[in-house]
């Protein structure tokens, strides 16, 4: 199981063992001296040594496989952070049915204690511990893996500078190579295009080479095939980054079928525990809010009444997830016949882009544009996160003859349930147009995490707050 995890992955992973076995010796002395529960003496608060090794022993096995096993160093912090928290969860639930089956004399209050301060120290230290290395590159380059890239087109790039980010983590980037002779010598994420891919076979034979990326376009499929059939005379490690970006729908899974390795282009971008995860936050925040709220859109429906005529919730369809069409709800903020009136506001950009909301929008109401500041209108769509429809964060779900419009790549966006509020919202909100900057959609998607979430949603309010963006 620790096979394969290299040793600066299993010094982190003893030291994890350690902050956990301090929090169980916490958690013990905790018992005895804080004034919770009933009081009880040192034999009855005992804590066996034996268990001192059970823990040892369920800790280094789940954090091998779920940590540090598939990549300790991809994605975010925050991503990194649920994955230790995750293990720590599922840890703490295998621990206590060995304590169901072997030791049920352990205090309650003393195992809970335990398992709040193995979360505070673990994720403490994996926080703070990882934004130190790549902060600081703390990890020693002696004994990195020097790595070659194959290509130094678009997906070249990508890998190359990849490669450069994670320095820190032992990964040297030591050549880039390619035919086209028009590329020798320019810089490629800091290195120099040093020449034609067969200079490989002369690095990878004088060892000055140990990992060696194909990042080569389709077209050079047989090119690829050759090289790696050659390689395999050397000492190197051979890996592939398939030129498929333009086709991946943002994750992709490789699995193996029958011997055959698949992989999957249109996989779910969120898992299923990850899913279950945010429905489950969407229904109790939105059950939990709606007492307070119900009031507020009573007296906000009444003022629309009066202030213009028309029906106070605005209906409309919208593209959800994986293009599926609903129906949103808004108070209303124009006139009833704004939809005819769309004309009056549409703008094409020089490059055929349709820009259809501006801060001067002649359909807006008095009491609309107050709406529309304050984000009072939105309110009506926590209807359309109990249906299962939106989700509290996420892409805005958009037009349908909008998305008529959209380049192939910007459909990813509706990879994810659609939100309230998500991550363009809370870069630059209506000043910058959301069908323009689908990128921003694609960065939420690609590093979704719960945490990610709840940022957006502080930063959410702290723009309402300041009334910044919207119009």
């Amino acid at each position: 199981m620790l096979r394969g995890l290299g040793r600066r992955r299993l010094l982190l992973l003893f030291l994890d063992i350690c902050f956990t076995e301090l929090a169980l010796l916490l958690a013990w002395q905790g018992r005895l001296r804080l004034p919770l529960g009933s009081s009880l003496d040192a034999t009855q608060a005992r804590v066996p040594l034996w268990l001192f090794l059970v823990v040892a022993i369920i800790w280094a096995g789940t954090f091998a496989v779920a940590v540090y096993r598939n990549g300790f160093i991809n994605g975010s912090i925050l991503d990194h952070l649920f994955r230790v928290l995750h293990a720590g969860f599922f840890s703490a639930l295998l621990f206590a049915g060995v304590l169901y089956l072997t030791y049920r004399d352990l205090p309650r209050l003393l195992y809970v204690y335990f398992v709040l301060l193995n979360f505070l120290l673990l994720g403490t230290f994996h926080s703070v511990g990882l934004w130190a290395l790549r902060r600081w590159r703390l990890w020693p380059r002696r004994g990195g893996r020097r790595v070659v890239v194959l290509g130094a087109g678009e997906t070249g790039r990508m890998v190359a500078e990849k490669v450069q980010g994670y320095r820190w983590e032992g990964l040297e980037l030591v050549s880039v190579l390619d035919d086209h002779p028009s590329l020798w010598g320019q810089q490629v994420a800091g290195v120099r295009v040093q020449g034609p891919l067969e200079r490989v076979m002369e690095m990878a034979a004088r060892g000055q080479v140990e990992e060696v990326v194909f990042a080569l376009p389709m077209r050079a499929h047989k090119r690829l095939i050759d090289l790696a059939l050659e390689l395999q005379r050397y000492p190197v490690r051979v890996r592939v980054v398939p030129d498929y970006f333009d086709l991946a729908f943002v994750k992709t899974t490789v699995e193996n079928f029958g011997g055959l390795p698949m992989i999957g282009l249109r996989d779910p971008a969120i898992d299923g525990f990850q899913r279950l995860v945010k429905r489950t936050f969407d229904l109790v925040v939105t059950v939990g809010a709606l007492p307070f709220v119900l009031p507020i859109m009573g007296i906000i429906a009444l003022a629309i009444k009066l202030d213009s005529p028309g029906p106070a919730i605005f209906k409309q369809e919208r593209v959800g997830e994986n293009g599926r069409i609903f129906t949103i709800y808004k108070f209303r903020t124009m006139v009833v016949d704004a939809e005819q009136r769309a004309h009056e506001v549409i703008e094409v950009t020089e490059d055929g882009k349709i820009i259809h909301k501006r801060k001067d929008d002649p359909r807006v109401t008095r009491l609309g544009r107050f709406l529309r500041r304050t984000s009072l209108d939105e309110l009506p769509q926590l209807f359309n996160v109990l249906k299962g429809e939106m989700s509290l964060v996420g892409p805005r779900p958009e037009l349908p003859w909008l998305v008529e419009h959209y380049e192939p790549w910007q459909r990813k966006r509706f990879a994810v349930p659609q939100g309230i509020t998500g991550w363009w919202q809370v870069n630059g909100r209506s000043d910058r147009p959301m069908h323009l900057h689908t990128e921003d959609d694609l960065y939420y998607i690609q590093n979704y995490s719960f945490w990610l979430d709840l940022k957006i949603l502080w930063m959410t309010f702290k723009k309402v707050l300041r009334r910044e963006g919207a119009y």
